[in-house]
This record gives C-alpha cells, sequence and structure tokens, in this order.
C-alpha cells in the first residue's frame, strides 16, 4: 500500500473508531454489569453443585460446566477487556484496569505490563512480541529449527491444559527472572524479586482457593469439590488456549522485522495489526464466551474499545479492509483451528 492509500486507510479506522467511542455509554455499561452477574450466578451455582454432586452425581457434572463457564467469563470478556481499560470511563472500582484481578494464576499487573504493552505495541515483530510463540513454539522461519521443535505438537497439547500457568510464567518472563537471561538493551521498571513474589503469591492463593479451601469447606464431599475444581480449570485452559491459538497463529497471519517497523505511522501500525490477526466467526453466545477476541482484528486495531462493541464494527472494518485490499482472515472456528494445528506442525520440520 502506497503512503497516500495508508494515510487515507488510518482514517477511515480512526473515524470508525471516534464514531463508535462516541457513542459508548450506558448500554456498554450495563452489559459488562449484566456479563458480571451472570458469572457469579454461574460461579455460586456451579460450586453449590459441586458438593451437591456427592448425592446425586450428575449435578456435580452441572457444577462441573456451570464452574467452568464462570472462569471463562471471567478470564475472558470480564478480566481480559476490563485489564484493558476498556470499561475504566465508568470509574467503577471493580471493573478498571488499575484494580482488576482475575481468576487464574496470573498476577494482573504482570499481565498488564507485558500483554498490553508489549504485545498490543509491537505485534509479531520479532524479537519484541514475545507472545509469538511464547518462547515454547517455532511458528515461522525468523526462528532457527531446532530439534525440540519435532516435538512442538505434544509442547503445545500440554501448553493449553497448563494453560493459566504457562501464561504466569510466560507474563512474568521467567527466563529473565529465573534465568538471567536478559537482553542488553532491556531494563526492567519492576525488580525481579518483586515479580517473583507476584508469581509465587497469586498462584498458591490460587490453589489454596481451588484446592484446598472449597474442598475443605464441602467437608466430606472434599473430594468431589478438588476434581470439580481441577476438571473446571482444565476446560478454561484449553478453550482460552485454543481461542489466542485462534487469533495469532492461523497459517495466514504474517510476522514482521524490526528493521522494517520504524518510524511506523499509524497507517502502517493498523496494516500491521491486520495481517497479524485473525477472526472467528460464530453466534452472539460464542463470541461472549471468547471474550470478543473471536473479533481480535478489531481488538487489535481498537484495544481501548469496548468489547460489547466489537461485533458491531465488525463489518465497516471489513468494509475498509476489502476498499484498500487489505485481506480480512477470518472463518469458522473448526476451518480456523486446523489452520493453527497445520502451522504448528509445519514448523516443527526444518
Amino acid at each position: 500500500m502506497n503512503e497516500q492509500n495508508l494515510i487515507a486507510f488510518a482514517k477511515e479506522l480512526d473515524d470508525i473508531k471516534a464514531s463508535t467511542l462516541a457513542k459508548v455509554g450506558q448500554t456498554d455499561a450495563d452489559y459488562i454489569r449484566r456479563v458480571v452477574r451472570r458469572q457469579r450466578y454461574f460461579e455460586w451455582s456451579g460450586r453449590i453443585l459441586l458438593v451437591a454432586g456427592f448425592w446425586m452425581p450428575w449435578l456435580w457434572a452441572v457444577g462441573v460446566i456451570l464452574l467452568a463457564l464462570a472462569k471463562i467469563l471471567d478470564n475472558m470478556e470480564i478480566g481480559h477487556n476490563v485489564m484493558h481499560g476498556q470499561y475504566d470511563w465508568m470509574n467503577d472500582k471493580q471493573l478498571n484496569s488499575k484494580t482488576y484481578e482475575w481468576d487464574i494464576a496470573c498476577d494482573g499487573q504482570s499481565w498488564n505490563r507485558v500483554h498490553n504493552f508489549e504485545h498490543h505495541t509491537y505485534t509479531n515483530i520479532i524479537g519484541k512480541d514475545r507472545d509469538f510463540g511464547y518462547g515454547l513454539l517455532r511458528l515461522s522461519n525468523d526462528f532457527r529449527w531446532r530439534v525440540k521443535n519435532l516435538w512442538q505438537f505434544v509442547t503445545y497439547l500440554l501448553l493449553s491444559v497448563l494453560f493459566q500457568w504457562g501464561v504466569s510464567y510466560h507474563e512474568l518472563a521467567a527466563e529473565r527472572v529465573f534465568m538471567g537471561k536478559k537482553k542488553a538493551n532491556r531494563d526492567g521498571k519492576v525488580s525481579h524479586e518483586e515479580l517473583k513474589r507476584r508469581f509465587f503469591s497469586k498462584g498458591a492463593r490460587q490453589l489454596v482457593k481451588d484446592y484446598v479451601l472449597f474442598p475443605l469447606l464441602a467437608g466430606p464431599a472434599f473430594l468431589w469439590v478438588l476434581g470439580g475444581n481441577l476438571l473446571a480449570n482444565l476446560l478454561r485452559n484449553v478453550w482460552t488456549s485454543t481461542i489466542i491459538f485462534c487469533g495469532h497463529f492461523t497459517e495466514a497471519v504474517q510476522t514482521f522485522k524490526e528493521a522494517d517497523c520504524v518510524n511506523e505511522s499509524q497507517g502502517q501500525w493498523y496494516f500491521r495489526q491486520a495481517l497479524g490477526s485473525s477472526n472467528l466467526q460464530g453466534k452472539h453466545w460464542f463470541h461472549v464466551l471468547t471474550g470478543h477476541l473471536s473479533c481480535q482484528i478489531e481488538h487489535h486495531l481498537f484495544p481501548d474499545m469496548p468489547s460489547s462493541r466489537y461485533q458491531e464494527v465488525a463489518p465497516q472494518v471489513q468494509a475498509v479492509f476489502a476498499k484498500y485490499d487489505v485481506p480480512y482472515n477470518t472463518g469458522p472456528f473448526w476451518r480456523q483451528y486446523t489452520s493453527v494445528l497445520k502451522r504448528i506442525l509445519r514448523y516443527s520440520f526444518p
């Protein structure tokens, strides 16, 4: 795209953002508070039914599903988007990016520091965006092939199963904190001691809550509650991992070199976000359960726009992309997920 088209491309996307943010208000506040109420209903219903499962096992299965739904809503539609600052304008003490803490092993402040800044600023720039492959998976020829890549599909499966711990370890930049692999040009604003304290403190709270406190409160249903919490966490981990991989690692997603992104204009930044993201198609409930990361392209273009608006702006964004001949990478869940699996397998080999 030439410079003139990049300027026009940026202006049209800026106009979509401005006109949409101008409409944000009570409807969006009502939406996110409604999601919070449902999340709480699912969580407490689920926890009660896990105990009831001691007498009626089928209730335990329903409890697991409800608790998993609660954790998914908490992490995806509430936690991820609130911590992006999408609802800060509400001045709500709970739904605020500075104070919200989600039901996951990863410390919220560590996630904010790494994800919001590094990933969303340097999306898919090799050497700057640590989220591309998470330091575990080779997903492009930008990385030298190593023998360990032969079994990276197994690594991917393990990462999905343990995703909350993988995110916690990754957002901590643990290879620097625990192993001293610090780049010469990087100066951490938070001490390693503080990062370690957050990592162990949040992880311990999650372990005690799900595997000690609630099982003990259940008395004779200790094992039923412990097992239910374990399974609900597993379902949440696999779901969030799968959705996030579909938004970032389909075959068509492109990478960029650091030198090519120096002094990037707003149009070039938008263009890179477009080529570095992919969407999922589905019904409204599906979008909600993905935290609207099914609209990953719109999220990367407008990360501080309330998620409740992404479905509304998606057709407008797609029309602008078509006008400037920019690929709009979208498709049904299984097609996009198959594309992710192909990419992981493809780069397992030299």
